[in-house]
């Protein structure tokens, strides 16, 4: 078995949590690498990297079986970008706060290993949004797990997107921006703005604003299967769009598509996951301070 593990930064509090994963593969003469950044955040703590294995900047996955996530939500996104067309199975340990994403509980390391292992374990499959345009965006990587964003750039008055399905109009939004997620993405940045959550297994994308000036104008529900298309109009020149965590300035003269994308990304969960349960636990539903 081979594993790469990634990470993109860490507090010395979590250095007793890497020491263990690291001890317990070799224990069980399981070979691993890491990749650059996550080498280069041990070396920030002052972590012993002596005798590691470390991936270039633009590795190759042959012959990987898993990639280990070592850090939050924000993590998992990061090394599914890593990962891209290749589906690696992602395993994600949670060292952040919500881990939605990242479900396997610091604590929880041995158990995971041990599944994986004995093949306790199932691989679940996360559409991915992909978006196409008539220039080069985001250095090419046109794909996210959770979101496309257009949003105004800085504090000055709404924007409007004209929206299209399929070609035929939606709705011109007149807001501080618009989010198209994917069912992965319904318990980010649209649930906070009012949209709906919607399970990893259904086929769809929700359309929600951000602050729409007209408060009659809700969140839609649309097939995966289709294409969205928009038109962006405002004072500023400039104007953001995001893909998860990815940022960049447009201007309106740029062509903008958000359909599915060919690939996925593959989530691993262990026997004692429950995507309801995580819901409750981390969104304290039924949680009620008088009792």
């Amino acid at each position: 078995m081979n594993i790469v593990i990634h990470g993109i930064g860490f507090q010395k509090e979590f250095i007793p949590f890497i020491d263990q994963l690291f001890q317990i593969l070799k224990d069980r003469k399981i070979g691993f690498s890491l990749t650059e950044s996550f080498y280069k955040s041990l070396k920030k703590i002052e972590f012993d990297t002596t005798g590691f294995h470390v991936l270039s900047k633009k590795p190759s996955f042959s012959g990987v079986d898993f990639i280990i996530s070592v850090g939050g939500d924000g993590t998992l996104l990061d090394t599914v970008c890593l990962v891209g067309k290749s589906e690696i199975p992602i395993i994600g340990i949670n060292t952040g706060r919500l881990g939605f994403l990242a479900t396997v509980a610091k604590e929880d390391i041995e158990k995971a290993v041990n599944g994986f292992m004995k093949g306790s374990y199932a691989v679940e499959s996360r559409s991915l949004l992909s978006l196409e345009s008539d220039h080069v965006l985001f250095n090419g990587l046109n794909f996210g797990l959770n979101e496309f964003t257009i949003h105004k750039r800085d504090t000055s008055s709404m924007i409007t997107v004209h929206t299209y399905i399929n070609g035929q109009y939606l709705n011109s939004y007149w807001a501080d921006g618009l989010i198209v997620a994917t069912p992965t993405g319904s318990t980010g940045y649209s649930l906070s703005c009012g949209g709906p959550l919607i399970s990893p297994g259904a086929r769809n994308f929700v359309i929600t604003p951000v602050s729409p000036h007209n408060l009659n104008v809700r969140p839609i529900v649309v097939s995966d299967e289709s294409e969205i298309s928009f038109e962006i109009e405002g004072r500023s020149e400039k104007f953001l769009i995001s893909l998860d965590s990815r940022s960049t300035a447009i201007d309106a003269t740029i062509k903008l598509r958000v359909k599915k994308a060919e690939f996925s990304a593959k989530l691993v969960k262990f026997a004692d996951y429950n995507y309801f349960d995580t819901l409750r636990h981390k969104l304290n539903w039924g949680f009620d301070m008088r009792n």
